[in-house]
């Protein structure tokens, strides 16, 4: 069975994931809903892999060599300044949270062709908060990109 390898990928975004939003929070304190929310945020992923950790070990680790060479994902490196940088930073958040995203779905049929009712569980409430994570850096994006594009400097 290859779920090994997508669970073992679903922890990996979801450390990145709250890695980024960590990163992001720290580089944009000036901004206290950013600093604030995506620290809330980081700790909903950690959530999120602290409840995946026991089907992660039931289904088995994946060994190094099966796991596909591209299926990894990148954690925000350092935040940028001004403006647009934090238009930037919210922008590669929401590619690792739509990363994230498609991961649990991909997981959640997985979880219906198992009837693994555990793995169900988890994957239909996290995927519904990772959801809303997107809702929430889509709607911020929204917010900034007028001040950053048009009336910042």
């Amino acid at each position: 069975m290859n779920i090994a390898i997508y669970l073992e990928l679903m922890d990996d975004a979801e450390y990145n994931l709250a890695e980024g939003f960590r990163t992001a929070a720290d580089g944009h304190r000036a901004e206290p809903d950013v600093y604030w929310l995506c620290h809330i945020l980081a700790d909903q992923c950690g959530t999120h892999r602290e409840a995946l950790a026991p089907v992660l070990e039931r289904y088995g680790r994946a060994r190094e060599q099966e796991e596909p060479e591209r299926l990894r994902t990148q954690m925000l490196p350092d935040t940028r300044s001004g403006p647009a940088g934090l238009l930037r930073d919210l922008q590669d958040l929401y590619t690792l949270a739509s990363f994230t995203d498609i991961t649990w779905t991909l997981l959640l049929q997985a979880a219906y062709g198992l009837r693994d009712r555990e793995l169900l569980g988890i994957v239909q409430r996290c995927h519904r908060e990772t959801s809303t994570q997107l809702d929430w850096l889509q709607t911020r994006m929204k917010n900034a990109a007028p001040q950053a594009l048009i009336a910042a400097r």
